[in-house]
């Protein structure tokens, strides 16, 4: 209700959304555990982007032009044509789900694949269709010390070097890191390392060099209208009060939803097919960010904060899971993602979007019909959202991507939490390094 939302809005100005809102812009410490900007905004600042953004924004358009245009040759002598794409967690999530989203866009003779999980059949079936004498890889990684990203690169090198014994493969890698100088120890030519920043979190480095091959994929000139949309979404986000500010109200319908009424899911349900990735996108940039329990001084929360994303493309979802949305005992809140133009067949896409309507309509409103046996009445009064945009192109993903960057960062700042750390996945891996010592150790040796 109106009395409502004026309630969420005095919640969000008593947390000061405003004023970490200026912070983030102004490239101030927003991630408190590790003092560090999270200025990933700065990238997609065009002109106004500081110099060193906008001189690897220019690297990468120069080495994504030699490769759309065939004049990357390999350690052969041949033209480089399919590229994979190294890097796990945000270093490809984005990449991946981009790729996908804007498939029709893609103008190049390239051919991708991307790999992230450290399961030897993810790169193996990648190398299965793979020349190796035309083969380029993207190692994406912040740190260079990404465990699954240096052992499948590692695995590519020795996949180059068998295939072309003596020759210098350092050509057929390129890397998008801010660690230059481990990229340059691992063998790849200065040339070919593009940098980043430790400002800019993996979740949220799609808009910088990890973005390269998105970029071979649909041209520079694409890419930029992807970082526009995205920068026209910062400035809203930067202006518009709380009660106009999109990303701002989608903030604060999910702390209604969560901690007012205990919905711990949200779905997404894209009812677009090439936006079939983009729940599994959003599930590490909404979980990772805000899946803490201690506010930024280190204390105990005793409140629920960020849900648990899931979802599939519509229709497919309403052949598995909508029953549960419709009729099971936990209301789950929603967002449908609707594109107005489709591009392929009118009609088709008019009954895709029919479908998206009617599930939100059913969602709220239900069915109580004294006629019918209660298995096909429906409770209703389940919350969901639309998000119409006209068409999926480059500039409106940017857009889209950009709405829910900024809605978890308002969500983060209500609750009073870092939304840039992820500490959380930290302790997995020195396990992990602990487990694999002791499993070298002999039979029996893991479970003591």
């Amino acid at each position: 209700t109106a009395e409502t939302l004026v309630l969420l809005s005095r919640l969000a100005e008593q947390q000061d959304w405003a004023g970490w809102r200026d912070r983030l812009f102004a490239g101030e410490p927003v991630n408190t555990t590790e003092n560090r900007a999270a200025w990933h905004v700065a990238l997609r600042r065009s002109e106004a982007a500081p110099a060193e953004v906008r001189d690897s924004l220019d690297a990468a358009k120069r080495i994504a032009t030699r490769l759309r245009s065939g004049q990357w040759k390999g350690a052969s002598g041949k033209a480089i044509g399919h590229v994979v794409h190294i890097g796990i967690g945000g270093s490809d999530l984005g990449p991946r789900m981009a790729l996908d989203a804007l498939d029709e866009f893609r103008d190049s003779p390239l051919a991708f694949d991307c790999v992230a999980n450290i399961d030897p059949a993810d790169l193996g079936r990648a190398l299965a269709r793979s020349d190796p004498e035309r083969t380029l890889f993207v190692l994406a990684s912040k740190s260079f010390t990404t465990q699954e990203t240096l052992i499948n690169g590692s695995a590519a090198r020795a996949w180059l070097q068998a295939a072309m014994p003596g020759s210098d493969t350092g050509g057929h890698f390129i890397a998008a890191t801010a660690n230059v100088e481990a990229a340059a120890a691992f063998g790849i030519p200065a040339e070919n390392i593009l940098p980043t920043w430790h400002w800019v979190g993996g979740r949220y480095s799609i808009w910088s060099c990890v973005g390269i091959t998105l970029m071979m994929a649909i041209g520079p000139a694409r890419f930029v209208e992807f970082l526009a949309g995205a920068a026209e979404v910062d400035d809203h986000f930067a202006t518009a009060p709380v009660e106009e500010n999109i990303p701002a109200l989608m903030a604060l319908f999910g702390v209604w939803h969560i901690n007012f009424h205990a919905r711990q899911g949200h779905a997404v349900l894209p009812y677009a097919q090439a936006l079939a990735q983009f729940p599994a996108y959003l599930q590490q940039l909404e979980m990772e960010s805000n899946g803490k329990c201690v506010s930024r001084e280190g204390v105990a929360l005793d409140y629920a904060t960020a849900p648990i994303v899931w979802g599939a493309a519509g229709t497919v979802g309403q052949h598995s899971f909508h029953q549960l949305l419709h009729q099971g005992t936990v209301a789950v809140p929603a967002d449908f993602i609707l594109v107005r133009e489709g591009r392929y067949d009118a009609a088709r896409h008019a009954i895709l979007n029919a479908n998206a309507a009617a599930q939100a309509e059913v969602l709220a409103l239900g069915r109580d019909d004294p006629s019918l046996e209660p298995y096909r009445q429906y409770p209703g009064d389940r919350s969901s959202s639309i998000l119409r945009i006209d068409r999926l192109d480059p500039r409106n993903l940017g857009r889209l991507i950009a709405l829910y960057e900024h809605k978890v960062f308002v969500q983060g700042v209500i609750w009073d939490i870092d939304s840039f750390d992820q500490w959380g996945v930290e302790y997995g891996k020195e396990l992990a390094s602990q487990m694999l010592a002791r499993l070298k150790d002999g039979p029996g040796a893991a479970g003591r």
